[in-house]
């Protein structure tokens, strides 16, 4: 008997799937790009999101727990010392704002397909990957004295893709 990829018990297509898994790596990576912090600074709010990811497996969400459980045999375990490479996009500004649109359609997506507890939970698993990015390391100071926890750009960022995930 040939196992079903685990989407389907979901009912939803592989382009579907791929959308609601890669996402919340996206989420980190806009999250990170919200303000320009060097290297050491984005090595460890991608820890802290690739962290966030991981803990989805336990999530009481099948929905998260799958997804999370995806993305972590994907990129590597954080528990294991896996470590995601650091992405800087070219444009932030272009890649927040499409991050964003994906983050509305599948909000959209969800809202058609399942359950608003399902839907709900793949939503704040979002909000907190990007809240936990944006806390794990401040912006500005000097050599890593001072600065904001969270700087206006990563709190705008956080609230516009809380605002997408709600509307």
């Amino acid at each position: 008997m040939i196992e079903q990829p685990a989407y389907t018990g979901f009912g939803f297509s592989d382009g579907e799937w791929g959308l609601l898994v890669g996402l919340p790596q996206s989420v980190l990576t806009a999250a990170s790009a919200a303000e320009s912090d060097g290297t050491r600074r984005t090595m460890a709010e991608n820890a802290a999101g690739l962290e966030t990811i991981a803990t989805g497996r336990e999530s009481a969400s099948p929905l998260v727990a799958a997804v999370a459980g995806e993305i972590v045999t994907r990129v590597g375990d954080p528990e294991t010392g896996e470590e995601l490479p650091a992405i800087a996009p070219t444009d932030p500004g272009a890649y927040i704002d499409d991050v964003l649109l994906r983050a509305g359609q599948a909000a959209e997506l969800l809202a058609g397909r399942v359950d608003e507890g399902e839907a709900g939970a793949y939503k704040h698993w979002l909000v907190k990957i990007a809240e936990q990015v944006v806390g794990a390391a401040s912006s500005g100071g000097l050599l890593g004295i001072g600065g904001e926890s969270v700087s206006d750009s990563e709190r705008r960022f956080r609230d516009r893709l809380a605002h997408v995930l709600t509307d």
